[in-house]
């Protein structure tokens, strides 16, 4: 996708949905656009707002053109016009979602203007947060952008532990002593759990650092993506000690296991959630 048809736009205006905008339990519960990997970007917004999602971190998946060669993307991320995402931006306001933060996922084959240019993209998109399924060497280029623009950079961590992977405490903690002090942690607790890590005393030690999570539910031991409620990431700890501890961390939904239509599957997640925070 590189723009919006003014047909999706009016689409998306005219919806009448209405997402509710209140924190839930004072946790804000939202959801990683890759949840909605099955459809364009318009599609996608309906989809949350018709569930109710008044968060989301957006996926860079959902704005970059698809299915091009390498060099096509990086020159499209150097040169697209920033209107591309004013426009996105407005997409989202309708029905009141708010972009919590750009996830554009940063590697050492990324050039210094690509990465000057994905902070210009957030700063359009209207959001003061970027996170990145980011490898390890590619930490101090974005570390001295990040300082000088002062956008936190959230690393967000895998379960495969290897040596250019964020996957174990160490790594993401060191991440966020990188030069200048805005490189922080995107945790997603699934994955966390899968590769053997305690989130819950991650969260409680780190959440300073802590920039949003990725709520899913692994099993440990590198086990599958499971529906919520069937795997061992704690997941209503997680979101009730947000809860106790006020800590205003995003909380996103990240809809990964195999399950039929996304929208509702979605809703199951989220209505889990609810469930776990009014425990």
């Amino acid at each position: 996708m590189t723009d919006l048809t003014r047909r999706e736009f009016n689409s998306l205006t005219m919806a009448g949905i209405v997402s509710a905008f209140a924190p839930y339990k004072g946790v804000t519960l939202g959801v990683q656009s890759y949840s909605f990997r099955d459809r364009a970007l318009p599609p996608a917004i309906e989809a949350m707002a018709k569930i109710g999602i008044a968060s989301c971190e957006l996926w860079q998946g959902h704005v970059e053109p698809s299915a091009v060669a390498r060099d096509e993307l990086r020159q499209w991320r150097e040169t697209v016009s920033l209107s591309v995402f004013h426009k996105i931006a407005e997409a989202f306001a309708r029905p009141k979602i708010e972009i919590t933060a750009y996830n554009i996922s940063f590697k050492d084959d990324f050039s210094d203007a690509e990465i000057e240019r994905g902070f210009d993209m957030a700063e359009a998109l209207g959001t003061k947060v970027i996170t990145a399924s980011a490898n390890v060497a590619a930490v101090p280029r974005v570390a001295r952008v990040a300082a000088r623009r002062k956008v936190p950079v959230g690393m967000h961590n895998h379960s495969t532990i290897a040596p250019d992977e964020f996957a174990t405490p160490e790594s993401l903690t060191h991440a966020a002593e990188a030069e200048g002090g805005f490189i922080r942690i995107n945790l997603d607790i699934g994955h966390f759990t899968a590769a053997n890590f305690d989130a819950v005393g991650f969260l409680r030690t780190h959440h300073e650092r802590i920039v949003s999570l990725h709520i899913k539910d692994r099993t440990r031991d590198q086990g599958d993506n499971v529906p919520f409620g069937r795997g061992q990431t704690p997941i209503g700890p997680v979101l009730r000690l947000l809860r106790d501890e006020r800590w205003n961390i995003p909380a996103n939904i990240e809809y990964e296991y195999k399950g039929a239509d996304a929208i509702d599957e979605v809703k199951k997640c989220f209505d889990f959630c609810r469930r776990q925070l009014d425990a």
